[in-house]
């Protein structure tokens, strides 16, 4: 079935969406713990983009399990298999011009790397470090209570890996840092690369 279906360039360029939107795209790969604040993050980050007319679109973990990867447990296979979607799928979002926001725990190195891959110079990881206690602390989705009373299985953190970043690009600790501290730390690294 694959050798009959071929990419398809159009006229209309990822360049031409870009300089439509007077922005470059890129996809910034928030990972972390749950409850490390990626997608609090994202969403602050999104709202100073927007005030300043910038098109952005997060692709927020919780969320897409609800559509797109309804399917999809927490297996190590599963998890596997959610981040490729998202990978595919910020790659078109990137292909449009937007700048793209993805808050997933992708806790194993080797997916985000099969993303960078994919991306490329495209691909900002950013890494939302939060202690493991500060995180149960907040719990906003009591998870990490359900995981500790055998509730929920393979559970980041708690009985299974998180694989830190080993040279992210940005690197935000939220236990100590504000969320306008940990923003403008990224909105500085975009304007260092002229993101925006």
């Amino acid at each position: 079935m694959t050798e009959n279906v071929v990419w398809h360039n159009h006229e209309i360029t990822k360049e031409d969406r870009e300089g439509l939107l007077k922005q470059k795209s890129a996809l910034l790969w928030f990972t972390g713990l749950s409850g490390s604040g990626k997608s609090t993050i994202a969403s602050a980050l999104q709202n100073k983009l927007h005030s300043e007319k910038k098109l952005t679109y997060i692709l927020d973990g919780d969320n897409v399990r609800h559509g797109l990867n309804s399917d999809l447990g927490f297996t190590e296979k599963d998890r596997v298999e959610n981040i490729r979607r998202i990978g595919e799928v910020s790659k078109l979002f990137v292909d449009a011009g937007i700048i793209t926001m993805s808050a997933f725990i992708s806790p194993y190195q080797k997916d985000r790397q099969i993303v960078k891959d994919k991306l490329k110079s495209n691909f900002i990881e950013i890494f939302v470090n939060c202690n493991i206690s500060e995180c149960e602390k907040r719990d906003p989705k009591g998870l990490y209570k359900k995981a500790r009373m055998g509730e929920i299985k393979n559970f980041t953190g708690i009985d299974a890996p998180y694989e830190i970043p080993e040279n992210p690009n940005v690197e935000i600790n939220t236990s100590i840092m504000s969320i306008e501290e940990c923003c403008d730390l990224i909105y500085s690294y975009l304007l260092e690369k002229k993101i925006i």
